[in-house]
């Protein structure tokens, strides 16, 4: 006993200092330890606000430093914190750092903050920032006011900063103490924000431009003018661009010249005039682009010389976007890359004994513990027939007459417990047949590599617009659907089941079999490590804001914006499609392909747009209805334009997966999920709780679900396949979507004051009319500003006149024809 009664007294000598940690780490503890910093950051901020004005009556109390006058209840100090709040704020701000002691009061408010569980990030960083400013602002008030020192009561740099300002004056100097507060300020800047060094850049590139624009302004008007008399040649092909916009027909020339917002026209049109050397003759010219001109017209044009006019005044194009010219050879959307290569399947790695094998004694011990268990409830079968899978084997009984197949539904936990088996599924009946289905886990599974998937002949043969292929069935067949027709998939599951193998297997199916060209990928990870493998592959696949920000969208605001901005090329397209008469993108390419559309009137080849948002679930928590709303109105609409999206989610609670996003997702993909209530919510009926996991999921598109063993594409192959295609010719920048201005990020133009101009709204001018394109994201671009900045200052340059009304995607049309022009404007403006 006594033994025991020691033993016991030890065990609680050890666990004691266990216990005091573990007292510490409760997070009631964390929140009362907050709210009590930031209650005592307040009384600070009251004492030290009070003692500005109270401090002069307080000086000669406090100063006497005898604790019993200020322990007395009448001690007559006029501070509102009482006596001792005015001794902190007295000796924190004239003993210590001066004024800068607030920022003492803001750090322990944040660390109270972060005790209590509010969402403050990186106090480490809150730390090293306010002790920097406490320190340099102490010393920057004691050296500024040095010689006010002996002349108030408050020292507003404090003790501290009047006696290190003295010695750095002894050591230094004046300008010296000067120079190494405006590096420190600087420096400091810098490590708030890596930008401060692009904006000093700016502000020195700023200043040497109006300085080279002064001494150019200084040059004499007589230098001036053998300038323009010398550009003749120039200002006649301007002329002639400005024909060519008022009038239908036109030359490939002139779209090889313009600079279009949308850079996948770029690519189209470079494609199409790549075939036009410069040595062409308007001839051949004319037959391209030029709907009725007759050659005889333009041969009597070419010889006029100067007089260019009557080779313009031909007929108008017909209304139906047809051309009446001659036959042409197609257009070739894949011209521009035309020696791109797929990728091979000898990028994947290749297993050698992926097939499933039958275990004959495995089967026999199954069917033998099925007939038994089912025979111990009164059930007898007729027939049993096994078909075994990579990782799931399916037992097809035939029940005896007059068996209820509910009563065999409810023996799937018993089955399971005879079997010792988890994930046991029965589907009963069997959509097709006579026969209840029991799928029973493999003792021995077969991983279901990419290789064998990708490399099989349904998959290298198949003829789907947007083919896709996920894995094997049960019977072992291989499992692809066409993404057109889904149109839309939801994947859900709950984590390291297999989610973003399945997202994986969807990407590297499309870049197979897809050409650059023909598809753009839309890629969404908040979680920034899933999709930055692809971000090698931005110029070939990706398609992003012209912002030049990430390739791979993990900012929210960024999604938000991204979404609206493929809303806004949804709409460009439908009216794109009905103006070309036809009711999908399939249709349309067929149209524009066989050259009956006419580029100049804004038609083009539409790629495929794919958009994979994986944690979706974030998204809704983060930015809420602001993601879900362009999400549905992409899921509704955005079919016939050839726009598709697939969102995934490791929590499919109805909050995140709501009505309108399952209305509108018609295809899913459960991999296991925890409850039987997140199966219900992705697939509206229990099953994927029943799954096994590292794969295995079911796919549902209509009546009954598909199981289906999903194929393992690791990091390493989708880094090897990525790796091929970056090797390879690329476009010049990724695929631009076009700019979406929200309704609150600028005001109407006629609500516009300019009297009140942005600082840059000179330098952008000349910077439109340098580049004659009126795009936000240029002057956005050059000037390194915010969009809603650069918003307002185009808002501004098309109430001067500048430039035209906005045109959708398409740039705006540049009203200035050159500096001069523009100069001419300015001067009116002032």
């Amino acid at each position: 006993m006594a033994k025991k009664k020691l033993d016991k007294e030890a065990d609680k000598a050890t666990s004691s200092p266990g216990k005091i940690a573990a007292y510490f780490k409760n997070e009631t503890i964390h929140f009362v330890i907050g709210l009590m910093l930031v209650i005592f950051s307040v009384y600070l901020l009251l004492a030290f606000s009070s003692f500005f004005f109270t401090g002069a009556a307080d000086q000669s109390i406090i100063d006497s430093g005898n604790p019993a006058d200020l322990a007395v209840v009448d001690n007559h100090v006029k501070n509102y914190a009482g006596s001792r709040g005015a001794q902190l704020a007295s000796y924190l701000i004239n003993d210590c750092f001066g004024v800068s002691s607030f920022f003492i009061l803001v750090f322990l408010a944040v660390a109270g903050l972060k005790l209590m569980r509010v969402r403050i990030v990186r106090l480490w960083k809150w730390f090293i920032g306010c002790t920097l400013l406490l320190v340099w602002f102490s010393v920057f008030f004691g050296f500024a006011f040095m010689d006010h020192y002996q002349d108030s009561f408050l020292y507003l740099g404090g003790m501290h900063g009047y006696n290190v300002s003295r010695w750095l004056i002894s050591q230094v100097g004046v300008p010296g103490v000067w120079m190494l507060l405006l590096i420190t300020a600087i420096c400091f800047f810098i490590y708030i924000s890596a930008r401060t060094v692009v904006w000093l850049r700016k502000l020195f590139a700023l200043n040497f431009l109006k300085r080279k624009q002064k001494e150019e302004a200084s040059v004499s008007s007589a230098e001036e003018k053998p300038e323009f008399t010398t550009s003749q040649p120039q200002e006649v092909e301007f002329n002639l661009k400005r024909t060519y916009k008022q009038t239908p027909p036109t030359s490939a020339i002139e779209v090889k010249d313009e600079e279009p917002e949308d850079d996948s026209f770029l690519y189209r049109s470079e494609s199409e005039t790549a075939s036009v050397s410069p040595t062409t003759n308007e001839d051949e010219v004319t037959m391209v682009f030029e709907p009725v001109a007759s050659n005889t017209t333009i041969a009597s044009t070419k010889d006029s010389g100067n007089e260019c006019e009557p080779g313009f005044n031909v007929e108008s194009a017909p209304e139906e976007e047809e051309y009446q010219g001659p036959e042409l050879e197609p257009y070739n959307p894949t011209k521009d890359l035309e020696n791109y290569r797929f990728p091979t399947i000898d990028l994947m790695k290749h297993f050698e004994n992926d097939d499933p094998t039958i275990d004959m004694d495995e089967q026999n011990a199954n069917k033998d513990r099925i007939i038994n268990t089912l025979r111990s409830f009164g059930i007898e079968i007729s027939t049993i027939k096994a078909t075994v899978g990579p990782t799931v084997t399916l037992y097809e009984i035939t029940p005896e007459q007059g068996v209820r197949i509910s009563k065999i539904r409810g023996l799937e936990d018993d089955i399971a417990l005879s079997l010792s088996a988890d994930g046991i599924r029965i589907i009963a009946p069997i959509p097709g047949k006579g026969t209840i289905g029991i799928e029973v886990p493999n003792k021995n599974p077969k991983m279901v590599s990419g290789q064998s998937v990708i490399g099989s002949k349904k998959f290298q043969e198949s003829k789907f617009d947007l083919p896709i292929v996920l894995g094997k069935t049960i019977t072992n067949e291989v499992f692809m659907f066409d993404l057109c027709k889904m149109p839309h998939v939801l994947v859900a599951g709950a984590t390291g089941q297999g989610k973003s193998v399945g997202l994986n297997a969807i990407i590297t199916s499309l870049l197979y079999k897809k050409h650059p060209a023909e598809l753009k990928f839309v890629l969404v990870d908040p979680k920034k490590v899933e999709f930055s493998i692809y971000s090698v592959i931005e110029n070939h696949f990706l398609a992003k804001l012209p912002d030049g920000g990430e390739p791979i969208i993990t900012d929210v605001t960024k999604v938000v914006q991204t979404l609206n901005s493929v809303c806004v090329e949804m709409d460009t397209r439908y009216d794109l499609l009905k103006m070309a008469h036809v009711r999908n993108v399939k249709e349309y390419n067929d149209k524009f392909i066989n050259r009956r559309l006419n580029p100049e009137k804004g038609h083009k080849f539409m790629p495929y747009i794919v958009v994979v948002i994986d944690e979706f679930g974030d998204l809704i928590m983060t930015a809420g209805k602001e993601v879900e709303l362009p999400i549905a109105r992409i899921a509704q609409l955005a079919r016939a334009v050839g726009i598709h999206m697939i969102i995934a989610t490791q929590r499919p609670t109805t909050n995140i997966i709501t009505g309108t996003i399952k209305a509108n997702f018609p295809a899913r993909i459960a991999f296991r999920v925890s409850a039987m209530m997140d199966s219900r919510t992705i697939l509206d009926r229990p099953g994927a709780n029943r799954l096994i996991g590292k794969g295995d999921m079911l796919f549902l598109q209509g009546a009954d679900p598909v199981r289906v063993q999903c194929a393992f594409i690791d990091t390493p192959e989708v880094e090897e396949i990525t790796k091929f295609i970056s090797r390879q010719q690329s476009y010049p920048t990724p695929f631009f979507l076009p700019e979406f201005v929200s309704e609150d990020s600028g005001s109407d133009v006629g609500d516009i004051d300019m009297g009140r101009l942005d600082p840059l709204f000179e330098d952008a001018a000349r910077l439109v009319v340098i580049h004659q394109q009126g795009s936000t994201s240029l002057i956005q671009r050059k000037f390194a500003i915010g969009y809603n900045r650069a918003g307002r200052i185009m808002d501004q340059l098309e109430k001067a006149g500048i430039v035209g009304p906005t045109q959708g995607s398409k740039a705006r049309d540049v009203l200035c024809m050159d500096e001069n022009d523009l100069g001419m404007r300015l001067n009116n403006l002032q």
